[in-house]
């Protein structure tokens, strides 16, 4: 069976809807992003801003276009004509579902619907490491329709909603992932994924996490010489092959462990570890903590 290393990760991370709002924009106005550190998305419905966020230059969303930043870096989101530097403001509420930014008798030259979502996964801070720290999308009609029915579910307390809720983000986070233009310029798994050499070394560690891998054995698969997929890999998806295989290894036996339902020695062989011993250590130092006390912290929340 193939195994799809995005759409596992995405599953892996738990999301859920905390609110979806419309917010219309006048005037001259700046937003910093900094809401308890929870992803957020937004769709520009009419008009133009400008996202400012460290490490890359800022960008202008129009029109149709979809942002999306999993991780929990801040970022601000401002006019073209932004009042001075250092002056932010907060939405105000102007009726259900409905909130504004700016002066109240401003004429509105923005609206968005925007989403504030959150991971329950204890792995979200690595997961997400995996993921690029903002996709923007333009123009794709299946993202406002997924967009359209988060905010829809939002807003009403049907029997099931949480539920409906985590599919509808996990499919929204897959096709933005998928089709984010930001998405092959940054590095990071999604790239990697659309890397025609590197994406059956990927599949390949998803696929057999318990085999021992090497870099060379990763390098067969993806056809390349071991000191060009190093490189590539490495350039391509953000993090060294075996560094990745380590991340993911860990995510995985961090789930496993949760349940209680297997002996460390076998958590160690799912994860590609000879010995319990040799996987508790290993455990230890990427979490800081023993795989036993791990899944004891666990068992008590």
């Amino acid at each position: 069976m193939t195994v799809d290393p995005l759409a596992e990760i995405v599953t892996l991370l738990q999301p859920s809807a905390s609110y979806s709002k419309l917010v219309e924009y006048a005037g001259r106005w700046r937003i910093r992003r900094n809401i308890e550190g929870k992803p957020v998305f937004f769709a520009v419905l009419e008009g133009e801003c400008r996202v400012v966020s460290s490490g890359r230059p800022p960008i202008i969303v129009r029109k149709g276009d979809f942002v999306l930043s999993p991780s929990t870096s801040d970022h601000v989101v401002e006019s073209i004509d932004a009042p001075p530097h250092g002056i932010a403001m907060m939405p105000a509420e102007v009726g259900e579902g409905r909130f504004r930014v700016g002066p109240p008798d401003g004429t509105v030259n923005l609206r968005m619907q925007v989403g504030l979502c959150s991971f329950a996964s204890p792995d979200a801070a690595l997961l997400v490491s995996l993921l690029p720290a903002m996709i923007v999308a333009s123009g794709e009609p299946r993202l406002a329709l997924l967009l359209q029915l988060v905010a829809d579910e939002t807003r009403h307390s049907r029997p099931g909603r949480e539920v409906v809720l985590e599919r509808l983000l996990e499919v929204l986070l897959i096709e933005a992932l998928r089709c984010g233009a930001d998405v092959m310029s940054i590095p990071s798994l999604s790239r990697g994924l659309a890397d025609d050499r590197l994406v059956a070394a990927l599949r390949a560690m998803h696929a057999r996490p318990a085999r021992g891998w090497t870099v060379a054995g990763l390098a067969a698969e993806a056809g390349m010489s071991r000191s060009a997929f190093f490189a590539r890999f490495t350039r391509v998806v953000g993090h060294p092959p075996m560094e990745y295989l380590l991340a993911w290894r860990m995510a995985l036996a961090r789930r496993l462990l949760r349940t209680r339902e297997l002996a460390i020695e076998h958590v160690a062989a799912q994860v590609g570890y000879g010995s319990g011993s040799t996987f508790s250590t290993a455990f230890a130092r990427h979490v800081g903590m023993s795989p036993m006390r791990y899944a004891k912290a666990m068992s008590t929340r």
